[in-house]
């Protein structure tokens, strides 16, 4: 009797199981992908917004987790860090 009780169970423990491998872990790892994008900006780097606004971070803000990009010749725009798409070109770091 329990035994038939538990393998009502299986099928839906399986299910989760595979939803975690094939959903939730993946979006996992993309998500702090894209964290780790974000937190490396620096100076000079060229980026793309999820706007579609391609410029280049002239200030990284640290207590307000906004960038300040140029996307024209004097033209500046705050931009939340966190809506970053992609970085298109990294600058090398200034050897100190």
């Amino acid at each position: 009797m329990e035994g038939n009780a538990i393998a009502q169970f299986i099928p839906l423990i399986l299910i989760f199981a595979i939803m975690y491998f094939l959903l939730i872990r993946p979006q996992q790892k993309k998500m702090k992908q894209h964290q780790n994008m974000v937190s490396a900006l620096r100076r000079g780097d060229q980026v793309v917004t999820q706007g579609g606004l391609i410029g280049k971070v002239t200030k990284v803000k640290e207590e307000g987790n906004e960038i300040e990009v140029e996307i024209a010749d004097g033209v500046k725009v705050r931009v939340v860090q966190n809506t970053i798409a992609q970085v298109l070109n990294k600058t090398e770091p200034a050897n100190s």
